[in-house]
């Protein structure tokens, strides 16, 4: 809660807008689960960003002028502020809930929609908060820097959703111990790319 100074009003906390003009069916309290996940991000990364579009699949002119070609469909993207219009993320239920795909492939998409729509949703603030507000990162650092920001608040989100779960009890005495040896296993294979 922010401290209130004498003679200044509280500062008046404003919701993103969520459009939403997609025709495939939503899983049960998507929307919510949106706005869960902007709600655990900072407001102040988030300052700037007039709303979340929700399309089918994101077709959009500047896609087709590129020199790598795009396996799949992009799930999310930024886009800047221009003029007089505000910053604003589109997200593609199409790429996430997969719905021209067959039963085994919609299932998993639908069952991993929560974690992946927080990811996706970290990633594109992220994306947001280092192109807009942080200004000391380098053009050539951001896509790094952007990956942490949203590897970070995503374990940070996972861990506060299962706190009091049986399974992080279970294994958070070890998991110091996992992730030791995952960053001796990367860096392993990251001598082997070297030879």
């Amino acid at each position: 809660m922010a401290i209130q100074t004498a003679g200044q009003k509280a500062a008046k906390v404003t919701k993103l807008k969520i459009e939403d003009q997609t025709t495939i069916d939503l899983p049960k309290g998507a929307h919510e689960q949106i706005q869960k996940a902007l709600d655990f991000l900072p407001i102040e990364h988030q300052r700037g960003l007039e709303k979340i579009k929700l399309v089918d699949f994101i077709n959009d002119p500047r896609l087709k002028n590129m020199d790598v070609p795009m396996k799949g469909d992009l799930p999310g993207l930024y886009h800047p502020r221009v003029q007089n219009q505000g910053a604003w993320l589109e997200v593609a239920m199409g790429a996430l809930l997969q719905p021209t795909e067959g039963w085994a492939k919609r299932w998993m998409a639908k069952s991993s929609f929560k974690s992946n729509i927080a990811g996706l949703i970290f990633s594109l603030v992220g994306q947001h908060y280092h192109l807009t507000l942080k200004h000391s990162v380098k053009k050539q650092n951001l896509e790094p820097q952007i990956r942490q920001y949203a590897e970070k608040n995503l374990r940070d989100w996972s861990e506060q959703q299962n706190k009091n779960s049986f399974r992080a009890k279970l294994f958070k005495p070890v998991r110091p111990y996992i992730e030791r040896m995952a960053k001796w296993l990367n860096k392993k294979a990251a001598q082997s790319q070297k030879k």
